[in-house]
């Protein structure tokens, strides 16, 4: 009896620790609902792997990427200041581009659209846009008309206003006019040119007639007197 009791105590502590060990098996597979998996969530998962790529001894992976990155940081030298040289040769002149308007005086100025006639095809081609101007000479009194192309300032008109020309409105149009100019220059030598301009409305088209038969009013005069001399010459 004495035997027997000696050994239940034995019975019932090893059958508490076998129930203890079952009890303990499921909470360690539920081991993700711990504050390390709570922590995972928040983006503690990252540093644990971090952790044990380094562990593991693992080189060829991001981590060591980021490692090298982080020490190239540490080792760069720090940005220098600013350096400033002074020029060597300075520039005091400003220099000016003749455009050969220096001597005139501009009368009219209007943007407009310029355009040729073309012979061959027979049909008008344009030239382009931008401002037609009037240019009165200060010494001879003469009086031209150019006009440029925007941004380029390239030529596309260039001749007097001569006595000869008819300044005619376009057909169909009350904002465009035609002449013919037997010597514009534009391209460099001269030849005998029609020419058609066209304006944004019919007041600017008139405002444009007005100085333009003006202009020739004026410059007939004047060649007038140029040419009287040369004719009593031939008459001696």
């Amino acid at each position: 009896m004495s035997g027997t009791e000696a050994t239940e105590p034995k019975v019932e502590e090893t059958k508490p620790a076998e129930e203890t060990k079952t009890e303990e098996t499921p909470a360690e597979e539920s081991k993700p609902v711990t504050s390390s998996a709570v922590f995972s969530m928040f983006g503690g998962g990252a540093k644990k792997e971090k952790k044990e790529d380094e562990d593991r001894g693992d080189n060829s992976g991001s981590a060591k990427a980021q490692r090298d990155a982080a020490k190239e940081e540490d080792d760069a030298a720090p940005e220098s200041e600013d350096v400033h040289f002074e020029p060597v040769i300075k520039l005091t002149e400003k220099i000016e581009t003749k455009t050969n308007e220096e001597a005139e005086e501009q009368l009219f100025k209007m943007r407009a659209k310029l355009f040729r006639f073309i012979k061959d095809s027979s049909e008008w081609k344009e030239r382009g846009t931008g401002d037609v101007r009037l240019l009165k000479h200060k010494e001879n009194g003469k009086t031209r008309l150019v006009m440029r192309r925007d941004k380029t300032l390239k030529v596309c008109a260039n001749h007097y206003i001569v006595p000869e020309m008819k300044l005619s409105p376009n057909v169909g149009s009350d904002r465009s006019w035609v002449w013919n100019a037997a010597a514009d220059v534009s391209e460099g030598e001269p030849e005998a040119v029609t020419l058609a301009i066209r304006f944004a409305n019919s007041d600017n088209a008139n405002l444009f007639k007005d100085a333009f038969l003006k202009a020739q009013k004026d410059n007939e005069e004047i060649f007038k007197k140029v040419d009287q001399p040369a004719e009593d010459a031939a008459a001696a």
